[in-house]
């Protein structure tokens, strides 16, 4: 789910906040030299991100060499509490790699098709205002090319502390969250453009209830979370709370109030589009197992990361393109790195895989950052660094 304080960082460019704590000690001792100077650059580069206005930073770099760790700041601004690697959080937006990924594997078992239509599935919900089902694809829904509307963008209850706060404990149903985009035309006809919108995962996870007879919580949750043993992962229904020791959120929203605590949030506000909840060891598995081929059918993942090009997230991302649930990020050393990235109120997670799963980075940050884009431009040097690092070797 990318929020407003993300959209207006890159609306803000394309038209031309406070660390609390010392750097908690990167786990994961080693006695190489080469080793120990990795782990000194992560954590340098996680004390880099906080620098730029973040309240806390966990982040965890794997390879074939193992893994290294790195924390700053606190969890929680009320206790102090120090940050760590194992905090959960929530993933906002990457949620969507592992809703595309239960897509892709109904359609191996030819349950649904990339074809289909969201008529055929969902009758008589995309209509009104120039928005027509029978014209989008369930494969546009998924590399956001359908040109609906992102219901996000006319939404209060995530613009503005009073609307937060007004609505925060609210359940919202997936019909209502697509009624907000059907009030608007659509941004461009089906398959002419690229546009990020929120309105396409609902729309999936719609869909995927309508196959299976079950919730994508409960799809997500049998299909991925259990067989690869994501013990903190979670895909929660209407529960507020975040399980366990966990990362706070802070948000202002744009400067609409005093920055407050965004941590307790009825999940229903981002549904299938950007709700679950995960911690950073448990991403790495995810990404590792999705782009290492053990979640996937070769055709389907395949067909995943067969991108369009993404050119309104190049102020953030620089030659983006976009898969099916899949961002491809060019890599300074060459090459691409596979990814999707996650902002929610008071939460942003990145996160980069390489295309065999074998290096993979992942991070998160608390707080909403710069007011411009030099906290984005720390994470991504930060995902860079690592795997061109990991690439040379």
């Amino acid at each position: 789910m990318l929020t407003t304080r993300h959209l207006t960082a890159v609306a803000a460019l394309a038209a031309l906040g406070l660390g609390l704590a010392a750097p908690a000690a990167s786990a994961k001792d080693s006695t190489s030299a080469t080793k120990s100077r990795q782990r000194i650059t992560l954590q340098q580069s996680v004390d880099a991100i906080q620098r730029t206005g973040t309240v806390a930073v966990v982040a965890q770099s794997t390879g074939p060499d193992g893994r290294r760790y790195a924390a700053t700041g606190v969890s929680d601004t009320a206790t102090g509490r120090a940050a760590r690697v194992t905090d959960t959080f929530r993933i906002a937006s990457s949620t969507k790699a592992f809703v595309s990924t239960v897509m892709l594997q109904l359609v191996g078992e030819g349950r649904v098709s990339l074809d289909d239509t969201v008529e055929h599935w969902l009758p008589g919900t995309v209509s009104g205002n120039g928005n027509d089902g029978n014209a989008i694809t369930v494969r546009q829904l998924l590399n956001h090319t359908s040109g609906l509307f992102n219901y996000t963008a006319d939404f209060p209850a995530i613009a503005t502390v009073a609307g937060f706060e007004a609505d925060r404990y609210t359940t919202w149903t997936p019909q209502q969250l697509v009624g907000i985009a059907m009030r608007h035309a659509p941004d461009f006809a089906p398959g002419t453009d690229w546009e990020y919108s929120n309105t396409n995962y609902i729309l999936a996870g719609m869909i995927i209830q309508k196959a299976t007879g079950h919730t994508w919580q409960q799809e997500v949750t049998r299909r991925v979370i259990r067989p690869l043993g994501l013990r903190d992962t979670s895909a929660p229904d209407t529960s507020s709370r975040i399980p366990g020791q966990h990362l706070h959120g802070y948000s202002d929203f744009g400067g609409s109030g005093p920055t407050i605590d965004v941590t307790d949030l009825n999940p229903t506000v981002a549904g299938s589009a950007g709700a679950m909840i995960s911690t950073t060891s448990d991403l790495t598995r995810f990404f590792s197992a999705l782009l290492g081929g053990r979640l996937l059918h070769p055709a389907q993942l395949a067909e995943m990361k067969t991108t369009v090009r993404a050119a309104s997230l190049d102020p953030v991302w620089p030659g983006a393109r976009y898969g099916l649930g899949l961002m491809e990020i060019p890599l300074t050393c060459g090459g691409v790195y596979y990814s999707h990235a996650g902002d929610l109120m008071g939460y942003t997670t990145r996160d980069g895989v390489s295309a065999d799963g074998r290096r993979t980075v992942v991070l998160e940050a608390t707080g909403d950052g710069a007011s411009d884009l030099s906290t984005e431009v720390a994470q991504n040097a930060l995902i860079d660094t690592e795997l061109c690092a990991a690439a040379r070797k």
